[in-house]
């Protein structure tokens, strides 16, 4: 170990998810460097290993396609400052934490200056907007990667990279204890348990908790036996999705909310209604049934429609190649074809046993020390 004394490690994450992302990383690199300044932006799991962010992550928190453009001038004023003070500056290395459509920008110009650039995690370029590699030729020194697939892609595209598995994978259990949820939740063991992941933004919850919600009322229709769950990701999620429930006319039916809780709500249940996204990555993790769903703005569908390189946009169905779970999407995602579709998942019970397996397999794919891993590729670019 190296005391990091004269090391300056810049970060940028711009959302909670890189917030927690980058947290993971400086995990595995603060011991190796205990002296090192560590600055940029970012939040509060950064700050828990000696960040200091220089701007308040909210700043660049913005949620939609469209909702950037009132924000462009502030968003861009940040990045600008942000770029000459580390050109000044000269870090060690710079590491964007997600967030490409800043970071990627940013990269190119400090890499331009000399500094290191890494970028944590890869964009999904295997899924769309594939014309952004050659921007980041240009801006990453080093890509770290989530995904196994994701590692032939750049190298091929002459981009350095290293796998450092999916930080997700080390934090589900290989075998998840159902009985130990469900008893936290206060539910029967007996019970047919179904978990509602509308989303955790406010857009989310706005387009999916009708949908969500008309299919739990015709799933419990066809069995009074049912219990539904709902974890929220805060009082203004949970306050805005009963708000959403009552414009609907849906108050009847019965759905336990849950404060945070996720990973509790999907353990215990037999299958999951899920929003598109990092959360049906979770349900896979924890080897259970699911629909996945998703609907959005009409203006922002009619662009991300034409924009995809393949079938799928769950990742479950992206990691296997192929439509494991069903995905129903915009005006496909109606109660009645999220209750059928919901319905199979619940009765097939060959089709359980068969997933189990399967995201069993995935689990142990993307199990690695992300904090390690992550870190070494790190301190070998700086020589610490």
């Amino acid at each position: 170990m190296v005391s990091g004394s004269g090391i300056s490690v810049a970060v940028v994450a711009g959302e909670p998810s890189g917030d927690v992302l980058a947290a993971r990383l400086l995990s595995g690199l603060r011991p190796h460097l205990p002296q090192a300044r560590m600055h940029g932006i970012g939040g509060e799991h950064m700050m828990a290993h000696g960040f200091v962010s220089d701007w308040p992550m909210d700043k660049l928190t913005v949620r939609g396609l469209l909702a950037i453009v009132p924000r462009y001038r502030e968003i861009k004023g940040i990045q600008n400052a942000l770029r000459d003070q580390l050109i000044a500056e000269k870090p060690s290395v710079f590491i964007g934490a997600d967030y490409p459509g800043f970071n990627l920008g940013l990269e190119m110009q400090l890499k331009a200056a000399g500094i290191p650039t890494v970028h944590y995690i890869g964009p999904q370029i295997w899924a769309w907007r594939g014309g952004r590699i050659k921007k980041i030729i240009k801006a990453v020194s080093h890509m770290l990667v989530i995904f196994p697939f994701e590692e032939e892609i750049y190298r091929n595209a002459g981009v350095p990279v290293t796998y450092v598995g999916h930080p997700l994978a080390e934090l589900v259990p290989l075998v998840p204890d159902e009985a130990a949820a469900r008893r936290a939740l206060g539910l029967p063991q007996d019970a047919n348990v179904v978990t509602i992941m509308p989303g955790s933004r406010m857009s989310e919850l706005k387009y999916n908790t009708a949908a969500f919600v008309g299919a739990a009322r015709l799933l419990s229709q066809r069995d009074r036996s049912l219990r539904f769950v709902a974890p929220m990701a805060g009082e203004k999620q949970r306050q805005y999705f009963l708000e959403l429930v009552a414009q609907a006319g849906l108050q009847d039916v019965d759905i336990q909310l849950l404060d945070g809780q996720s990973h509790t709500a999907i353990a215990a249940a037999d299958a999951v209604l899920v929003a598109s996204g990092t959360a049906s990555l979770e349900v896979a993790l924890f080897k259970k049934p699911m629909v996945i769903a998703y609907k959005m703005m009409a203006a922002e569908w009619q662009i991300l429609r034409h924009f995809g390189y393949q079938p799928w946009i769950g990742l479950p169905n992206i990691l296997a190649r192929e439509f494991l779970v069903p995905e129903l999407l915009q005006d496909a995602a109606s109660p009645a074809a999220l209750a059928d579709a919901m319905w199979r998942q619940l009765s097939d019970a060959p089709h359980r046993l068969r997933l189990v397996q399967r995201f069993t397999d995935m689990h142990h794919s993307l199990l690695r020390n992300s904090a390690q891993e992550s870190a070494a590729a790190v301190l070998k670019i700086i020589g610490a």
